[in-house]
């Protein structure tokens, strides 16, 4: 047995000690998006959409998720608001995919059930390399402040494509539609944040027994 005075405890890897981060510049005809993420961050963030209610969903996702966000999005708002919640969707999705690199040493997947107020939403994620998604908000109105509400199905469905991700957001009962929304973000955002979490017991093994996500 190693005498105790010359026990040295293991050092982390270089893997375990980085910031993982990521840019993405996505330019179309519809929409100019930048966008910068640190997954281990301290929720500061820095949106602009042009949706102010979707910016409020942002900030909240990056608050809730621990991470860092710098977003700027410019878009063909006179046309439709459905290009610059899709492409945002997508954009940060890819920033998800970018940062995690190849997915060794993460716990991949996560859920967590959010309480707002009367509402109850849930919300799981697998960072599993294929794309799924499932939304249902239970909003039956078309708006809650500026943002079309069909849309929040969009968004969801363009970061599990950016992502490689299934992503699964469900609002269980509540009354205000708002809080609905809200909370399905605030789930969302604990989900992913447990999903891109290092695996202390793991440490750099890929968290699939195929090789590759």
């Amino acid at each position: 047995m190693t005498p105790a005075s010359t026990y040295k405890k293991p050092k982390p890897s270089a893997r375990n000690q980085a910031l993982r981060s990521a840019t993405v510049v996505r330019h179309t005809a519809e929409t100019q998006i930048d966008l910068a993420l640190t997954i281990e961050g301290k929720g500061k963030y820095k949106v602009s959409t042009g949706i102010r209610f979707f910016d409020h969903m942002l900030e909240l996702f990056t608050r809730h998720g621990a991470f860092n966000l710098e977003l700027n999005c410019t878009g063909d708002l006179d046309v439709d608001q459905h290009h610059t919640v899709e492409d945002v969707g997508i954009a940060l999705g890819e920033a998800f995919d970018k940062a995690l690199g190849d997915k060794r040493g993460i716990l991949r997947a996560g859920y967590f059930v959010m309480p707002m107020d009367e509402t109850l939403a849930v919300a799981a994620v697998d960072m599993s390399g294929r794309t799924a998604y499932a939304v249902d908000t239970q909003v039956r109105t078309r708006l809650v402040g500026d943002l079309q509400t069909e849309l929040v199905t969009d968004f969801f469905e363009g970061f599990a494509r950016g992502a490689r991700a299934n992503v699964h957001v469900k609002t269980m009962y509540g009354r205000s539609n708002h809080h609905k929304i809200e909370a399905i973000f605030k789930a969302f955002a604990r989900a992913l944040r447990v999903a891109c979490s290092r695996d202390k017991q793991l440490g750099d093994m890929l968290p699939s027994t195929k090789g590759l996500l």
